[in-house]
């Protein structure tokens, strides 16, 4: 016979994910983790729940079920003040139902059980686990609450009674409402575990794909100081780092990517009656990753064994939602919740994607962050600083505030776009703005200072990682891509790429991998500093350009600085494209653009004719650049040994001669990206008269060529591209440059070797793809925008080259 102890408490070792209607998916969830994945080497703590049964139990007490059941009777959930007035009644009817004797006794007993196994009294962490809360349909940043730092016995009873009211927050009363779920059917479990001392080391959220494309491979790792609740509250902006999944469980340190949070500052906890406060992160603090690269990775690995558990439960891929603590006194990293993703796995995996994009040109530009999700949204703004304004905000609003709060959810599933001061991408405006499906900025710093109610702004989220606040009402377009309708064609149809922050949802239009990384973003945007800069550094002549870098450098190295930055942005493009090839062809600057880079003006000679100059190939082995290609060349050996991706090939820009070829060869080779060696292939840019002329011998030194229609068109025809004077003049169509493109693909396919082509004629012109088509090149790279409709005419271009070699057979 099952005790009383037993009906209201069960320890995490005795519950798991088939348990959900007794203690809720969060309790379930931790039980399911303790037996299931510690045995695995996944950090789980020990503890216990009370079951829905206590919660009953609580409710026959004092006729507190029926007069709850009063108090909601004909409630109107889109009704603030009613919502409001009855959510304190509840609260309150809940609060002054005193705790039955044997609940409290079942409660003490499973605590004296928890000391027992800790050694000590532990501090506790109490968080609420309603029995509907956590299911893959619907999510809810907060829907109920957690209590941090709870201390002894009589503040646990307390901790375990607010809980039960936090059922009846006006959120959470709101949630139960817009999903159906009627208020006194879904019961709530509370779970009791010791505190991590993350308020002396570090907490975070983990997601098993990225949380704006839906990329399934991607491990997303997000961080601050202290203890968790300033994460999820946006209170912060947090550290973040992408690990790629199956390079990652191959072993290899696959960190794609991270970005540096402001972790302006952190939760402890408090002396006294309180049991947390915040306090500042000092500013060298700040200027530090709160994780160590080994710990990201730890976390990664774990991440992977709990979606494939949970997936092989769910019978079916299953993301995963975690929370991490680092106990900043024994170092120690633990899971303390997991539940199932619910925007991007609930979506059907359908192949029809949504792209928007500005149709006409921006003004001004208000405020910037980052950016959720990847859509537009145009509004009135309404800045809320307090949750008594909220009554203010109207549908089809811009809600601009410092962070949202759940409070807040019934009036943010009708604005138009979220716009917040503070916060990161698993801040809660984030996560809300996800499930309804709303352009959202986090972490602007500024937006509620700068943005003023009534103004007209254009809410962009379209245009990369950066989130931008545009003056006035911009008109936008949303293409719907339908890739089920796509054929498959002899061509191979590639995407040409340069912003590693779009690489994640490109590679869901349908492609064969990257004819074009450009690597030019990365080194501008990601870099900002001349390689040559990095390579000489500190010894450089001008001492300002010194202080800005040594400001940008922080604890780095310079070489360290250069060799993480490009690494991850293009490890990100050859990630999401894993494993299909990612032609990624090194910096092809240009004299007067090198020059703008910081530092970099002393490096750069000035010439009347840059487009024919100092670029390409030639730079690379000559001593003016060398160091600066020999950080080139050892990040992209870090991409393909230290990362895993060996689908990296690296494509050299303008390059004149034979000798000129093996001497680049040479100097990769010293630089450790040797030829043939793991698979490594290096194409060359067909783009010059002399790669035509003399193609079969520069294809004895390149294992393939990809045609560089723009700089091939100017210098066939004898123009400068960057002259607007004899602008009309430039046509890739030209017969001339034709036959000259026409000519490489013949000598490369008597080679053997592949030819390809990544200039802008063919998204242009949909005839010039077709007539390459009926050349027989091997493969053309696109703008992402004209993948499916080009990829049309090719299916269309081939079907017919089929026919007439059908029809000249017959005759």
């Amino acid at each position: 016979m099952m005790t009383t102890t037993q009906i209201y408490t069960l320890d995490f070792n005795q519950i798991g994910m088939q348990d959900v209607a007794r203690v809720g998916g969060k309790n379930a969830s931790l039980g399911q983790l303790f037996y299931a994945l510690k045995p695995q080497g996944v950090g789980v703590l020990d503890g216990f729940a009370t079951t829905a049964e206590a919660y009953r139990r609580l409710l026959a007490e004092h006729d507190l079920e029926e007069r709850l059941r009063t108090i909601f009777a004909n409630l109107d959930p889109e009704d603030m003040e009613q919502l409001a007035e009855r959510g304190q009644a509840a609260r309150m009817a809940v609060l002054a139902t005193p705790l039955p004797p044997a609940l409290q006794h079942a409660i003490l007993q499973a605590y004296d059980q928890l000391c027992e196994c800790c050694g000590r009294e532990p501090e506790l962490a109490v968080r609420s686990s309603a029995t509907a809360e956590d299911l893959p349909e619907a999510s809810f940043a907060g829907a109920a609450e957690t209590f941090l730092n709870v201390r002894g016995k009589e503040a646990l009873l307390r901790a375990v009674q607010n809980s039960y009211s936090s059922l009846f927050t006006d959120r959470a009363i709101s949630y139960r409402a817009r999903l159906g779920y009627d208020q006194l059917k879904v019961a709530l479990s509370v779970g009791i575990m010791p505190m991590v001392r993350s308020d002396k080391g570090s907490s975070g959220v983990i997601f098993t794909l990225d949380t704006e494309s839906g990329f399934r491979d991607a491990v997303v790792v997000s961080s601050i100081y202290g203890l968790g609740e300033y994460i999820v509250q946006g209170v912060v902006t947090p550290d973040e780092w992408t690990v790629f999944k199956p390079t990652l469980q191959a072993g290899k340190r696959a960190i794609i990517g991270r970005q540096l949070g402001t972790k302006e500052v952190r939760l402890v906890y408090a002396d006294g009656s309180k049991a947390t406060r915040s306090e500042a992160v000092a500013p060298d603090e700040r200027k530090r990753f709160s994780l160590t690269d080994d710990e990201v990775l730890k976390l990664a690995n774990w991440a992977c064994l709990i979606e494939a558990h949970y997936s092989e439960l769910a019978g079916h891929p299953q993301p995963m939602d975690l929370e991490f603590a680092k106990d900043g006194i024994t170092g120690e990293l633990f899971i303390v919740q997991a539940r199932p993703e619910t925007v991007h796995s609930a979506k059907p995996r359908t192949a029809v994607a949504e792209t928007y994009h500005l149709q006409e040109k921006p003004g001004q530009i208000l405020v910037t962050g980052q950016a959720v999700g990847e859509k537009i949204g145009v509004g009135r703004v309404r800045v809320v600083r307090a949750l008594s304004e909220l009554n203010q905000v109207q549908a089809g609003d811009i809600l601009v505030a410092a962070n949202t709060d759940p409070d807040w959810e019934p009036v943010m599933r009708r604005v138009a776009a979220i716009v917040t001061d503070q916060g990161g991408r698993t801040a809660h405006a984030a996560i809300i703005s996800r499930e309804f499906g709303l352009p959202c900025i986090v972490g602007t710093g500024k937006a509620t200072s700068v943005l003023h109610d009534g103004d007209e702004v254009t809410i962009s989220c379209a245009e990369g990682s950066e989130g931008r606040v545009y003056a006035g009402r911009i008109a936008f377009a949303v293409e719907r891509l339908d890739a089920a309708s796509v054929p498959e064609t002899k061509t191979k149809v590639m995407v040409t790429v340069g912003d590693p922050s779009r690489a994640f949802g490109l590679a869901a239009i349908p492609n064969a991998g990257v004819g074009l990384a450009r690597t030019e973003f990365i080194v501008t945007n990601h870099i900002g500093i001349h390689p040559m800069a990095l390579a000489r550094y500190p010894k450089l002549n001008d001492p300002q350009a010194v202080k800005e870098i040594a400001v940008r450098l922080g604890k780095e190295t310079p070489h360290e600085y250069f060799l993480r930055r490009f690494s991850e942005g293009v490890g990100r493009i050859a990630a999401a494209f894993y494993p299909k090839p990612v032609i990624v062809r090194t910096s092809d600057f240009k004299t007067n653009e090198y020059a703008q880079l910081l530092g970099g003006s002393e490096f750069e000679p000035k010439e009347e004719n840059p487009m024919l100059g100092f670029r390409g190939a030639s730079r690379y082995y000559d001593e003016r650049y060398a160091a600066g290609f020999a950080l080139e060349c050892q990040s992209l050996q870090r991409v393909r040994d230290t990362m895993g991706l060996t689908n990296v090939k690296v494509m050299i820009p303008f390059c004149r001669t034979i000798d000129e070829a093996r001497r680049v060869i040479e100097v990769m080779n010293a630089n450790g990206l040797r030829q043939g060696e793991n698979d490594l292939e290096i194409y060359a840019m067909c783009e010059l008269p002399a790669n035509v002329v003399l193609a079969r011998e520069f294809l004895q030194v390149f294992d393939g060529y990809s045609i560089g229609s723009n700089d091939l068109t100017q210098l066939v025809l004898g123009l400068d591209r960057d002259s607007g004077t004899v602008a009309h003049l430039f046509d890739e169509r030209n017969p001339a440059v034709k036959q000259m493109i026409a000519q490489a693909i013949a000598a490369a396919r008597q080679a053997g070797k592949p030819i390809g082509i990544c200039g802008q004629a063919p998204s242009d012109y949909p005839e010039f793809a077709t007539w390459l088509v009926e050349q027989g090149i091997h493969s053309i790279s696109l703008n992402p925008d004209t993948v499916i409709k080009t990829t049309l005419l090719i299916a269309e271009a081939e079907r017919e080259m089929i026919k007439v070699v059908a029809r000249d057979a017959v005759i």
